[in-house]
């Protein structure tokens, strides 16, 4: 099993910079993919940016050229670094691993989630 911690969220004005974090624990050997997702108030949750085992990054267009998704050589926590921060950025963010339960199958684990508000 994997559990998820998520820090770094606040208030910060347009323009800004905020960087999250999150920490796994538990069988982060398991873990292939890491993301981090976020939901508006009144939208649905959608990804952001993902992070492979291998290292391999993917991002919506939307915060392409702003925000970066890391991961730490130990394994056990990955970042996003957001820069350029605009107001529609504003969403709880949640980080997120899937994971190998056994051979075959998967389990995605969340957070618990950390708001950031880009506001003047």
């Amino acid at each position: 099993q994997v559990q998820l911690v998520e820090s770094g969220g606040g208030l910060v004005q347009p323009g800004g910079s905020l960087r999250l974090s999150c920490e796994a624990s538990g069988n982060i050997a398991s873990i292939f993919v890491w993301g981090w997702y976020r939901q508006a108030p009144g939208k649905q949750r959608e990804l952001v940016a993902t992070i492979t085992s291998g290292g391999r990054t993917n991002y919506t267009n939307s915060v392409k050229g702003r925000f970066t998704i890391s991961r730490d050589n130990a394994g056990n926590m990955v970042h996003l670094q957001m820069n350029n921060l605009k107001p529609e950025d504003t969403a709880v963010y949640y980080c997120t691993a899937n994971y190998f339960i056994d051979s075959y199958n998967t389990i995605n684990a969340w957070g618990q989630g950390t708001l950031v508000t880009v506001s003047s």
